[in-house]
């Protein structure tokens, strides 16, 4: 099956699904609530913030090169190795060869979109690696054999009732157990992991040059403990996570919680910037960070689309759409789903297979007002769809639709006569349906709007 194919049918089972469509409502329209506060109360003017941030990034992409090699540096001179991979391929076989000088035989990992990204997981289980998901939400939809739904809330899809079994039956807890009981139940599943893995792999939401150092945020603790007490860390971080100083923090800590959660700011933010030191107790032995590419590069040198690396990826943008708020993250079949995932992965993988995500879209614009780093995401997508368009990807019968209708509405005649033809015609059309397709197709009124508009006027 095409990936169109799997899209069109994985929606439309969404779509259909009331009760799926209920926890998603139920959950991001928490989430507006929360953060339409948060952003009055935080910010005495949050336009004029996300202009900045969003000015700051992208003079951190005019110059994003020169950053990076600051970074490496930096970094470096601090005992860490920086690895740079040019596609997912290289980034595992990086990982591949870390395990094998380390001797590892068990990984615990915190949340981290760019490790999804390069199926890490999936690769690592192969070699009979053992890997624990140590955020709460990826250890669901790990022990249920699914990919994360959403950029920041991996199991929004999930009700308390179905972990309560999907936890009965792989941790064996009560399966009556409250929420409170269910994180408890998670956290004494991890709690030996962090202790017994060679090695705690992580993401990283921002990298700063001038200090050389990795920030990780997040709200459980897990990413500070999956760093912090296995012996090698391992930071899997796109290119494009790169800030130029340590005092823009102040701004994108906020920024990027408030536009996520509709948090003033996350539980934990960790500021990483080596392995352990000779005159300290805790931490890792070994650093490695591993900056990946994987068509980042691309998009870097498209004029158009290089302002969608400054994606900070809150997921903002994702609850504000219609079209994810209906059919949910799964349906995209993609690690970044949503608008920013329409405009970014038919670039970071293919477009002849991903092209039709820019479909998946209103082009309401809700999705670019909500955008911290201010990417005009609406226009991406209808740019996106220009360029299927014009790599002929959009499909024959597509096409002589489309030709068939720009020839009808060029003439009003014409309109006319078509307009008469299909008030002629629907009958016979509506029994040569689908059942199931009759109930939907509404019928044509006995006069146009055209035609009532000249009877007002006489």
């Amino acid at each position: 099956m095409s990936q169109l194919q799997s899209f069109l049918d994985n929606s439309e089972n969404k779509a259909l699904d009331e009760i799926h469509r209920k926890k998603i409502i139920k959950a991001v329209t928490s989430y507006d609530q929360t953060v339409i506060g948060m952003k009055s109360e935080q910010f005495k003017d949050w336009a004029h913030s996300r202009e900045v941030a969003g000015k700051i990034k992208q003079a951190t992409l005019d110059r994003l090169p020169d950053y990076l090699e600051e970074f490496e540096s930096k970094i470096q001179a601090r005992g860490a190795q920086v690895l740079w991979a040019e596609d997912a391929q290289a980034a595992r076989s990086f990982i591949d060869e870390i395990i094998a000088r380390h001797k590892v035989k068990q990984v615990v990992k915190s949340k981290s979109m760019t490790t999804e990204e390069i199926d890490l997981n999936e690769h690592l289980e192969e070699q009979d690696i053992e890997v624990f998901e140590s955020d709460l939400g990826e250890l669901i939809v790990q022990l249920a054999g699914e990919k994360p739904y959403h950029i920041v809330t991996p199991a929004m899809h999930k009700s308390k009732e179905e972990i309560a079994e999907l936890f009965n039956e792989k941790l064996n807890s009560d399966p009556d157990s409250t929420a409170e009981e269910l994180t408890m139940t998670a956290r004494a599943f991890l709690r030996n992991a962090y202790v017994t893995s060679q090695i705690g792999i992580t993401g990283a939401n921002f990298l700063i040059a001038d200090e050389g150092a990795v920030v990780m945020i997040e709200n459980e603790g897990n990413g500070r403990l999956s760093m912090a007490c296995p012996p090698v860390h391992v930071v899997v971080a796109g290119i494009e996570k790169m800030l130029p100083r340590l005092r823009d923090l102040p701004l994108f800590l906020p920024l990027l919680s408030t536009s996520g959660t509709g948090q003033e700011v996350t539980c934990y933010n960790s500021i990483i910037k080596g392995p352990k030191g000779e005159e300290e107790v805790d931490g890792p032995e070994h650093m490695y960070v591993i900056l990946l590419d994987n068509g980042r590069s691309e998009l870097f040198q498209d004029e158009e689309f290089q302002q969608a690396l400054r994606c900070i990826r809150c997921g903002a943008c994702l609850n504000a759409c219609p079209v994810y708020r209906t059919i949910g993250g799964h349906s995209y079949d993609t690690t970044y789903q949503g608008p920013i995932g329409s405009v970014i992965t038919p670039h970071l993988r293919d477009l002849a297979s991903f092209g039709h995500l820019a479909q998946a879209s209103s082009l309401c614009g809700a999705c670019t007002d909500v955008c911290p780093v201010k990417i005009d995401l609406h226009h991406l997508l209808l740019e996106n769809r220009w360029r299927s368009k014009k790599a002929g990807l959009s499909g024959i019968k597509w096409e002589l639709i489309l030709k068939i209708w720009a020839w009808v509405f060029k003439s009003r005649s014409r309109l006319n006569g078509m307009s008469k033809f299909i008030q002629l015609t629907q009958g016979l059309v509506r029994m040569l349906m689908p059942k199931s397709l009759r109930e939907k197709v509404p019928r044509r009124a006995k006069k146009s709007f055209g035609e009532l508009w000249k009877e007002r006027q006489q």
